[in-house]
């Protein structure tokens, strides 16, 4: 699994949110996500927002404390280069390209974190689909 978190906010700029990513790096869905500050409680929301099966999986992540004090130790690998999560880093550019109220420059932002929250789930259960082979 891929680990990553993306700013956004709601309203207005200076009411940060932060959404948390995890990504399977065989299939290249989105497995879990979680909407909040960018400290450790966020984070812990995440690991237990992931399935049982992914858990037990190896987890790259960027050097972020958060990642240190919440995932096991002998499953994370955290590295400083944008290598080890480069198929979740080009999700972040999707997301931002796709999700109109993510944009930096825009006109369109969420003004609820309720419809934020929405947003962020519809785009990602159609990401999904959109990854699933058929048999």
């Amino acid at each position: 699994m891929e680990l990553d978190e993306v700013w956004t906010f709601v309203l207005r700029r200076t009411n940060n949110r932060w959404l948390w990513l995890a990504l399977c790096r065989r299939t290249r869905q989105i497995v879990a996500f979680a909407v909040g500050c960018r400290g450790e409680a966020t984070c812990r929301k995440l690991w237990q927002a992931i399935p049982p099966a992914y858990k037990q999986a190896h987890c790259y992540a960027d050097i972020w404390d958060a990642y240190a004090r919440v995932v096991p130790q002998e499953q994370l690998q955290q590295s400083q280069t944008r290598g080890p999560t480069n198929h979740l880093e080009r999700f972040n550019r999707t997301l931002r390209q796709r999700v109109g109220r993510l944009t930096r420059e825009t006109a369109s932002f969420s003004k609820s974190h309720t419809m934020h929250f929405y947003a962020l789930s519809l785009f990602i259960h159609s990401y999904n689909r959109s990854k699933i082979t058929p048999k």
